[in-house]
């Protein structure tokens, strides 16, 4: 048990996880950057030190720094959000050699899940559906890579074992391309994440992005939450989100959900994770686990009427999960629009002083920020200023909430993509439900040459 928590992030997560700390009675201390000692939330915690200057290497991703951290104010839990250090096994054993709490999964299950090749084996085993393709890295020999895809069948994705944020991954039509793309990758896996092993999917040509997001604690017992569905995405990054996914069989994503649930109590998974899939035809094949909180946490939240976040926490500190399955009931429908500090039309970040800042309220509407009038947006970091989000009774009540919520939402001082959220939202076919991921850069394109 513990009953400092220490947080190792910044921005709307920061204080979100502050808020979550809070409705439990925990004392909370707020680690910051120098670009970060201004921040509303940095005043809120109680305790606040700066771990360094704003370059995120020498703050938010300096280990010893934290640790230091956390050893003079006295806290007795990191929590580290998601992005920077919430993924880095090392830092998971650090903490935990330093006698403290890490909040989330084990160094070891983080390892098994970080590593693409081991996670599909792992889920293999564990009965959930992956996508075809051998659970190995490639081999050296050009000529046994090319009955690997041969086997798998045209097109084929070479994938970086140790990849993730859409990085390390090259589409291969044809078997003349297939040696170069696996050296260039094998490259760009070796530079962009020390590790050089790569392995061979099934391209899926349109396929949404669904996920499954999960609970576990450290007793064996763990349970899902309804499914997500990410599809609406650019350059691999998330734009919209929205639970449960639509048009997918109740049934189905029951018995995908279970065997998730079964997955995390087989490998002595502690805390919350998102299993992501790729849903193509009727079918669900698992591409990877995220072993943190997601960004998109609170469309589940809206729909569960569950504190993830709280209930993270929970799980750390050795509680029994309070939640049976028969207890999670999902009601309605939450749509998510992440708010950029960036150019709606050319996707440059657009750093600077916030002059004006009216957001949108009332019944089913959610504003997750840490910014607000006078907050200066810094150029550091991920430029998301805001999430919002909406709860209707079903899609359609969804869809119009977030309409009116987008028409009300005005930020002055810099350049934001609520303009484009505006437009995606008059669009048929996001409106119809049901896109692929590559629906949102096909409509872009359009949208460029009109």
């Amino acid at each position: 048990m513990f009953d400092t928590v220490l947080i190792a992030n910044r921005g709307e997560i920061a204080l979100r996880i502050l808020r979550a700390c809070r409705g439990l009675g925990l004392r909370t201390v707020v680690v910051h950057s120098e670009a970060d000692r201004d921040a509303g939330y940095v005043s809120q915690a109680d305790q606040a030190l700066c771990i360094g200057p704003a370059a995120p290497g020498d703050s938010y991703l300096n280990q010893s720094a934290i640790l230091f951290a956390a050893e003079v104010s006295g806290a007795q839990a990191i929590h580290p959000g998601y992005g920077f250090l919430s993924e880095n096994a090392g830092f998971a054993d650090r903490v935990a050699q330093a006698g403290l709490v890490f909040i989330g999964p084990s160094a070891d299950c983080i390892r098994t899940m970080g590593d693409k090749v081991a996670a599909k084996r792992a889920m293999r085993l564990a009965g959930v559906p992956c996508v075809p393709g051998p659970d190995e890295g490639l081999p050296d020999d050009p000529e046994a890579v090319k009955a690997l895809a041969r086997d798998v069948g045209y097109p084929v994705i070479v994938k970086a074992a140790g990849g993730g944020g859409g990085r390390g991954m090259r589409v291969v039509h044809d078997e003349a391309a297939l040696t170069e793309a696996m050296a260039l990758t094998r490259e760009e896996a070796r530079r962009a994440f020390g590790n050089p092993e790569v392995y061979i999917e099934k391209f899926l040509l349109h396929p949404r992005h669904v996920e499954i997001q999960v609970l576990a604690d450290s007793h064996g017992h763990a349970l899902w939450l309804g499914s997500r569905d990410c599809s609406l995405q650019r350059r691999h990054q998330k734009v919209i989100e929205e639970a449960p996914a639509p048009g997918i069989d109740e049934a189905l994503i029951a018995e995908v959900g279970e065997r998730c649930a079964a997955a995390c109590r087989q490998i002595g998974y502690c805390g919350v994770g998102t299993f992501e899939f790729l849903y193509e035809r009727g079918a669900f094949y698992f591409i990877e686990m995220n072993t943190r909180l997601q960004v998109e946490h609170p469309v589940t939240e809206m729909t569960t009427g569950i504190d993830i976040v709280q209930q993270q926490i929970r799980m750390a500190r050795g509680e029994h999960l309070s939640l049976a399955q028969a207890d999670v009931r999902c009601q309605g429908h939450a749509i998510e629009c992440r708010i950029n500090a960036e150019d709606p039309s050319s996707f440059a970040p657009s750093p600077g002083r916030i002059t004006g800042w009216q957001v949108p309220g009332g019944f089913g509407v959610r504003v997750d920020s840490h910014a607000g009038a006078g907050y200066r947006v810094p150029p550091y970091y991920d430029s998301m200023i805001a999430k919002l989000v909406v709860q209707g009774t079903s899609r359609d009540d969804a869809l119009d909430r977030m309409r009116l919520a987008l028409a009300e939402m005005h930020i002055e001082g810099i350049a934001t993509n609520v303009p484009l959220h505006r437009e995606i939202l008059r669009d048929d076919g996001f409106a119809a439900g049901g896109v692929d991921i590559h629906h949102l850069e096909r409509w872009l394109q359009q949208r460029s040459t009109t």
